[in-house]
């Protein structure tokens, strides 16, 4: 059978971290003979070369080729695509894993769109990864219609007849950016780039130990060394304008810009950040005009004027500024509706705990910065504006699951508003939105899976693109008691709750955790908790659902049995008629049986209240933690008191009147 794809990893001595990468590959659901893996060794020194020829030997699927030391991941790479039989060839780090289905789910969408590189989605695990590029499928990107310039890691497939048509092959030997280089060209030279977009491919980690190649210090002068050559094969491929502008911003904004901003220029030696700085200004200068300034942010282009204008220490003095501003997220709204959550929030800026504001100058919306009379000057003779684009405002709500950091936009409405500010000709920015989430679609169309999922506010305002988690505001809108919901087909209960701590918003889907137990304090008041005539209980247990839900409840006793019985929640209480002929004559613990799409079983979780049933059958509802009557205890009887002493002139007489009685015998 054909081989569809070849999986390429460079390996060198990664330690623990290699095996969640062979776990990912060993969970495919491709055919294993439909896919291989070759194992680049690149000299390992650790005990990972042993560990790969044994899991070789146990699966005909991977193989293992052993060289020497190279320096960096570009010739191992290359070895894997001359090795390589398959159809594609897909590029994984040794510390990084893939989604169970990514490479069946990457060929098929590849092959379905004659794509000869597909790009897929991406989730972060302690690291940032592209948003927009995979926030929907893109059948037939391009560098013009897409942003595929904001991803440029090579963990992606491509047609391997492609890149051997090409002579596409990575840069070699201890280098920076070698995977710009060789992703660009293919980005440029591809007839069809399809972009997948609604399934978690490629999971990319931050490791434990800090270690990963990426994050470590480089040697300025080296580094923009090499990012001259992915500049050089933009230059090669296209032609000056607007498009060759717009690619060459993409390292102005992330390679250049945005080490100068904020806390990550801050907390570099001075000594290096002064290195840095002199490098990426050499690159700015000698290749970048006017033109690339345009496409980036308001903010971004600041900085890339300063630079240009050789103001270093007013670049130092932005950063101060801009290291104080936060993105806030208030939650106003959040209510159940036919199976959807509709959660209302606000948002804003700050700057050192107190709102961000912009100016107002003729009739232009333009940003308050700390800027010396000479960047001004600098920055007009550049033509460079401090326009906020207050008009482009605008706010994203994701769910992101807290294990593996796959993440979806939730579909929302927002609204800009103004409010005046305390210093003349001053106002401030702040978005309300209001966003549904549905549970059984939020995942690209598909359910979201069991686990906890958390909310994150994205603002985009002023230049800036910052995340933060919503808080908790127990206003007005806010229902103190948070609703678990009922949903999905079979039954699942997905639960809002506050975090500890900070008290953010997140979700429980499935009841990943006991979390339903601990808001079940809140949701049900032991004392609104009755039984009617006919032993009919009805506790006040606000489960959101359409019309009635069938659940159970479940009365057990420690070495006695357990009981249960079928109960209705209407969406305001849960009714249940008691088995009173069982329970007669003892207290009873309570459980709610709610479904569970995973486990086929209800999961039971314990209520705050208990079921107390007296020996002529009548029953009553308490407060768990109310101790059970008991009987008084026996009074425990006075110990008996010592006798006191005899007087002294007694105890001489007994002995004297002893001595008289029984003499001594002689011997």
């Amino acid at each position: 059978m054909t081989v569809k794809v070849s999986v390429v990893i460079a390996v060198h001595n990664p330690g623990k971290y290699v095996e969640d990468c062979i776990g990912g590959l060993l969970r495919q659901s491709l055919p294993t003979d439909e896919f291989e893996v070759f194992f680049v060794d690149d000299g390992s020194t650790d005990e990972t070369p042993a560990r790969l020829d044994a899991l070789a030997a146990e699966h005909p699927h991977l193989h293992v080729v052993h060289q020497e030391a190279s320096g960096w991941s570009g010739k191992p790479r290359n070895t894997g695509i001359d090795a390589a039989q398959g159809e594609y060839v897909m590029f994984v780090d040794h510390d990084d894993w893939l989604g169970d289905e990514a490479l069946e789910r990457m060929y098929d969408y590849g092959t379905a769109h004659d794509a000869d590189v597909v790009v897929g989605k991406m989730a972060g695990i302690g690291r940032p990864v592209p948003q927009e590029l995979f926030r929907v499928n893109r059948p037939r990107a391009t560098v013009e219609n897409a942003p595929l310039i904001d991803s440029l890691t090579p963990h992606k497939m491509f047609r391997r007849e492609f890149l051997t048509e090409h002579g596409i092959r990575f840069k070699e030997g201890r280098r920076r950016l070698e995977d710009h280089v060789f992703v660009i060209e293919a980005y440029l030279r591809a007839r069809s780039v399809a972009v997948l977009g609604d399934y978690p491919c490629y999971y990319h980690i931050t490791r434990d130990d800090g270690s990963n190649a990426g994050f470590q210090r480089f040697d300025p002068a080296g580094y923009f060394g090499n990012l001259r050559e992915a500049l050089d094969v933009v230059e090669e491929l296209t032609e000056p304008g607007p498009l060759r502008d717009r690619l060459f911003s993409r390292w102005l904004r992330v390679e250049m810009v945005e080490r100068l901003r904020g806390n990550r220029l801050l907390k570099l030696p001075e000594d290096y950040a002064e290195e840095l700085y002199r490098e990426i200004r050499g690159v700015v200068v000698e290749r970048f005009g006017p033109g690339v300034l345009t496409h980036v942010a308001p903010m971004q282009r600041v900085v890339a004027g300063l630079v240009a204008a050789d103001l270093y220490d007013d670049i130092r003095e932005l950063a101060q500024w801009e290291a104080a501003i936060r993105p806030t997220g208030e939650l106003t709204s959040l209510e159940w509706t036919s199976g959807r959550l509709t959660i209302g929030f606000e948002a804003e800026y700050e700057s050192g705990g107190t709102p961000l504001v912009f100016r107002r100058e003729d009739g232009r919306d333009v940003l308050d910065l700390p800027l010396s009379e000479k960047a001004r000057e600098a920055l007009d003779g550049q033509g460079i504006t401090l326009d906020a684009r207050t008009g482009e405002s605008d706010v994203d709500l994701v769910v992101r699951n807290r294990d593996d950091a796959t993440q979806y936009y939730l579909p929302l409405d927002s609204e800009r508003h103004e409010a005046d500010a305390e210093a003349e000709g001053a106002f401030r920015q702040r978005i309300t939105a209001t966003a549904v989430l549905d549970p059984e679609t939020a995942a690209a169309g598909s359910p979201l899976t069991k686990g906890i999922w958390d909310f994150h506010l994205r603002i985009k305002a002023g230049g800036w693109s910052k995340e933060c988690r919503i808080g908790a505001v127990h206003g007005e809108g806010v229902e103190p008691g948070r609703l678990a919901a009922l949903t999905g087909e079979p039954r699942r209960l997905v639960l809002p709750y506050w975090t500890d701590g900070p008290g953010n918003l997140s979700l429980d889907v499935d009841q990943h955790t006991n979390k339903l137990e601990r808001e079940a304090v809140v949701l049900v008041d032991p004392a609104a908790a009755v039984v009617a005539e006919g032993a009919t209980v009805r506790l006040p247990l606000p489960l959101a659902v359409t019309g009635e839900e069938t659940v159970q409840l479940r009365f057990e006793r420690k070495d006695v049995g357990r009981f249960a019985a079928d109960a209705v929640a209407d969406g305001r209480t849960v009714t249940a008629t008691l088995p009173v002929e069982r329970l007669t004559g003892a207290r009873w613990a309570v459980r709610i049986g709610v479904p569970s799409a995973t486990r086929g079983e209800p999961n039971w979780t314990r209520l705050p209240v208990d079921v107390v049933v007296a020996a002529d059958g009548t029953a009553k509802v308490i407060d768990r933690h109310i101790p059970s009557a008991k009987p008084a205890p026996k009074p425990t009887p006075k110990p008996k008191q010592p006798a006191p002493p005899r007087p002294l002139w007694r105890r001489v007489a007994g002995r004297v009147k002893r001595a008289l009685t029984n003499p001594p015998k002689k011997s």
